[in-house]
């Protein structure tokens, strides 16, 4: 039987209370994906581009979701234009991602975006993240309010795309395809990882998606 004195962990550990008056998440590290989510600006030919981690596919259906703030231009636009769109940047492309976080002027603009090669989306209206491995075309279906300042950006993806070498295939070697195309994580609060070296999960036997 497990050990079930309160307060306990296993030996050697010392579980140290954290207050939750205010928000606990730089008291330790978490693993997330780092994405750029693209969006128009309102002249309708600028386009942006904003980091995020708080961010992953909604259920199994073709949803994805992020964290945003109304304060943000990207929920603005999103809101707007009613689309948006998703890239996942290269271990090596961490620089271009951090550039797309820079300031913008007194007069709206973002010049570090000018530092990020990209191509046009296919059925919305944006831009997509050049030399990525995954690419995503979302309208938005919901914005879910209610978490503090922030807010939950809801797209349907309505058009997907990956890179050949990582795309996942028959009887392909899953280690192998992520040795060869590691993925970028971001470490919150302010690292991030290159992720090339995995194991199969232990799944149960009984165990159904």
């Amino acid at each position: 039987m497990p050990d079930q004195t309160e307060g306990q962990g296993t030996p050697g550990q010392r579980p140290v209370p954290l207050p939750v008056g205010s928000p606990i998440w730089t008291s330790f590290f978490t693993v997330a994906p780092l994405i750029l989510v693209g969006t128009i600006e309102p002249d309708g030919e600028e386009h942006n581009l904003a980091p995020k981690h708080m961010a992953m596919p909604l259920g199994w259906s073709n949803h994805f979701c992020f964290v945003c703030s109304p304060r943000h231009a990207t929920q603005q636009n999103a809101q707007r234009t009613g689309e948006f769109t998703v890239s996942f940047p290269r271990p090596e492309q961490i620089v271009e991602t951090s550039l797309a976080a820079g300031p913008r002027e007194s007069d709206g603009e973002k010049p570090s975006l000018e530092a990020i090669p990209v191509f046009a989306a296919s059925e919305v209206e944006g831009v997509l993240v050049r030399d990525a491995y995954l690419w995503l075309e979302c309208r938005l279906e919901q914005i879910v309010e209610g978490f503090g300042e922030n807010t939950l950006i809801i797209g349907e993806v309505v058009a997907a795309a990956v890179d050949e070498r990582s795309m996942r295939v028959y009887e392909g070697d899953d280690a192998e395809l992520l040795a060869e195309s590691p993925l970028l994580a971001y470490l919150s609060p302010g690292r991030f990882a290159e992720i090339s070296e995995s194991n199969s999960f232990p799944f149960h036997t009984d165990f159904r998606l």
